[in-house]
C-alpha cells in the first residue's frame, strides 16, 4: 500500500482571514444591509414587489439558513420552508397575473425571519456572512 495522499484540495495552502473577516461587520454595513431586506419585505407586502426584491427576499431566505447551520440561530426548519414557498408562490402569481405581491399569511413568517436575520448580522463573522 502506498503511504501517499491524495492530491485533493487538502494539499492547498490554506487562506488566511484578514481581522475584519474574523469580527462581525462594522454596525453601519449591518443596518444597511438590514434595511434593503426589510423595505423589500414592506414593498412585497404592498404589492408593489418585482422580480429583483422577491430575489433579495429569497437571498435573506438563504443567507439566513446557511448563517444558522455555521451555529447562527435556531429557527425552525418550517420557517424557512414557508418563506421560501411563499417567495415561489408570489413568482408564480406575478408570471400569471402580474402582481407581485406576498400572501398575508406569510408575511409573520418572514418577519421572524428577518428578525432572526438582524441578530445573525450583528455576531456573524464577515467571512460567514
Amino acid at each position: 500500500m502506498s503511504s501517499k495522499r491524495g492530491t485533493g484540495s487538502a494539499s492547498r495552502p490554506r487562506r488566511h482571514l484578514s481581522k475584519a473577516m474574523l469580527l462581525p461587520m462594522d454596525a453601519t454595513s449591518a443596518r444597511d444591509q438590514s434595511l434593503s431586506y426589510h423595505l423589500a419585505l414592506a414593498t412585497c407586502r404592498r404589492g408593489h414587489g418585482n422580480n429583483y426584491l422577491l430575489n433579495e427576499l429569497m437571498r435573506t431566505v438563504y443567507l439566513a439558513w446557511f448563517l444558522q447551520q455555521a451555529g447562527y440561530g435556531d429557527a425552525p426548519v418550517t420557517l424557512y420552508k414557508l418563506a421560501e414557498y411563499a417567495v415561489e408562490a408570489a413568482l408564480t402569481l406575478a408570471h400569471e397575473s402580474g402582481e407581485w405581491r406576498l400572501a398575508d399569511e406569510a408575511i409573520p413568517a418572514f418577519e421572524k425571519l428577518l428578525a432572526l436575520h438582524d441578530s445573525q448580522l450583528t455576531v456573524a463573522p464577515w467571512h460567514k456572512v
